[in-house]
């Protein structure tokens, strides 16, 4: 199983991604080793997350997302689907 997550940062941005260990890689953004969007900035706390039953499905919905306005993206978390 794959997720697909959305990360608050501390300039009230929004990240997404794809991972199957969602606390590793939380840990990674955490200490700069992330995604290089996150690199240079705070992680605050996931605010979203999905399942997908494997690693393509779950990247097609990344893209998806990511393709988003961050409105669209606001009302999916806000929606929690």
């Amino acid at each position: 199983m794959y997720l697909v997550y959305i990360i608050e940062c501390g300039d009230a941005s929004l990240y997404t991604g794809v991972t199957n260990d969602l606390e590793r890689r939380f840990k990674q953004h955490k200490e700069g080793k992330g995604g290089h969007y996150t690199r240079s900035k705070e992680i605050v706390k996931i605010v979203y997350t999905e399942e997908c039953p494997d690693r393509s499905s779950a990247l097609k919905r990344e893209a998806q997302i990511k393709s988003w306005t961050r409105q669209k993206k606001l009302d999916l978390i806000r929606s929690g689907r």
